[in-house]
């Protein structure tokens, strides 16, 4: 099918979904499109009186339903339901992601939109498959740990990938049994809004699902200080997760899940499959244009086969394609703003006065829109601001060592622990250096997530609290409780 299309063609959801209903805002914020700066809408901003409606609505839809008491079984058969729909519109959540976000349509189809509705049904199936569990006690009594859910869960989404994050948030609360109330990016939140429109179609009940649109200090701050709002899911940068842990701190104590910045190495060993490691090192730095929390921006190779490896990494950096995201043949996207790029090419350009040698890149390309080259950054050391800053651009650094213990050394960062690489044909090397890398998650002749939602995201460090995925996103989203029965004759 023909993906391409024209931008000002697409009707934009307008409004806050709330009740299974848009809901007028004020307007607030203006929205360009990163491929080509063109204002062409305003985010509204919900304040803490709409937030409160919010909460408002999902605790009466949750009591009126019964969504958390039904036969679980019912829960799972809904978000199968939502999961079709998914893939039913999936053109059409493509294209009102495509027109506001940095992800090229082509790569949306195939990938955000078929991923979410993967984990839709994967979160599905947890429902009726997870739950209480008897506990060993002395003979004369009874141990269980019942779990239930929170109620309301209050989540907020990035606008980097904003159609599977909302599968990240949505997924597991809906399972568990909770309502949700959601903040997507005010950059990027109408395939979220839409996405939320299915899942009434799809027979989940109205209110279950919020989403107010706005900002983080007045949306954000107002959702997460809520008292309402048990539990709250954030994916977004570190600075963000603090001031979420500082408000909710002002305002009480609830559980949180923070998934956070990175700044991940890649070691490649001398032994490494070297054709291997470098698709997946420019993969990682170029898909995205390196706007993703898990990007592999810190290259650590063994002297002996720095020379290829960085060859063959410009070869891959020199073939890409940009192009606006509404344009099926493009694959290599822009910055999501002209401040992020502004901020993208200032650490560029701080670490070159520094030292570092630019061995391509390092500019804005001339073009429409907001689109840096991709870019290459050798002779740094461990204070650049390239190695230290997370960019969330295209660029890449290279650094040297002369064997294990100082690749481990140079990969360690004082701040973040989110992701690493690591590319060997040892196994029995893969294994130490892997119980030895302070990493949430570690890719071994990879970088990239799989589609096995089995495996937990989450960080180390100032990389976050808590996981995204796997079962713990499920167990996150439900809280236990510890039953003791005493079996003793009281005759």
């Amino acid at each position: 099918m023909a993906l391409s299309f024209d931008p000002d063609t697409i009707a934009l959801p307008k409004g806050h979904f709330i009740g299974g209903r848009y809901v007028d805002g004020k307007d607030g914020l203006p929205m360009r499109r990163p491929s080509d700066a063109v204002a062409y809408a305003d985010c509204p901003i919900a304040d803490a009186e709409l937030v409160d409606q919010a909460v408002s609505v999902a605790k009466t839809a949750l009591r009126q339903s019964g969504w958390s008491i039904r036969r679980p079984r019912e829960r799972t058969n809904a978000m199968h339901r939502w999961a079709d729909l998914i893939e039913a519109e999936g053109e059409t959540l493509a294209r009102l992601e495509a027109v506001s976000s940095t992800r090229p349509i082509g790569q949306l189809i195939q990938g955000d939109v078929a991923v979410t509705a993967e984990q839709i049904r994967f979160f599905a199936e947890f429902a009726d498959k997870e739950g209480s569990d008897l506990v060993p006690t002395d003979d004369a009594s009874l141990g269980m740990i019942m779990t239930e859910p929170y109620g309301v869960v209050g989540a907020i989404t990035p606008w980097n990938f904003p159609l599977s994050m909302a599968g990240w948030k949505l997924g597991p609360a809906l399972a568990a049994g909770n309502a949700i109330v959601l903040k997507p990016s005010e950059m990027t939140p109408f395939s979220t809004l839409y996405l939320a429109e299915l899942a009434i179609r799809a027979g989940i009940p109205s209110g279950l699902i919020n989403i107010v649109l706005g900002d983080g200090q007045t949306t954000g701050q107002a959702m997460t200080g809520h008292p309402d709002i048990a539990k709250i899911s954030f994916t977004g940068s570190t600075a963000a997760g603090s001031a979420i842990m500082a408000n909710i701190a002002r305002t009480g104590v609830k559980p949180m899940t923070l998934e956070l910045g990175g700044k991940s190495p890649q070691i490649v060993f001398a032994d490494a499959d070297l054709t291997l490691a470098a698709n997946a090192i420019a993969n990682s730095i170029l898909v995205n244009a390196g706007q993703a929390c898990v990007a592999g921006s810190r290259v650590i190779v063994e002297k002996s086969v720095m020379e290829p490896l960085v060859a063959a990494l410009l070869a891959r950096m020199a073939a890409i394609r940009p192009g606006p995201t509404w344009d099926e043949t493009s694959s290599y996207s822009p910055v999501i703003s002209e401040r992020q790029i502004a901020r993208v090419d200032t650490i560029v350009q701080a670490a070159r006065q520094a030292g570092a040698e630019c061995l391509t890149g390092g500019r804005c390309l001339e073009r429409e829109g907001y689109f840096y080259a991709p870019t290459l950054l050798s002779n740094v050391d461990q204070v650049s601001p390239a190695v230290t800053e997370e960019i969330f651009g295209p660029v890449l650094t290279v650094q040297c060592c002369a064997d294990e213990e100082e690749a481990l050394a140079l990969a360690d960062h004082p701040t973040y622990g989110l992701a690493a690489g690591l590319f060997t044909r040892d196994l029995n090397r893969a294994i130490c250096v892997t119980r030895r890398l302070q990493a949430g998650t570690v890719w071994v002749n990879r970088y990239s997530r799989s589609r096995d939602h089995i495996l937990p995201t989450g960080g180390y460090k100032r990389s976050g609290i808590g996981k995204d995925l796997g079962r713990e996103a499920y167990q996150a989203n439900r809280k236990s409780k510890s039953v003791l029965i005493n079996l003793q004759d009281q005759t």
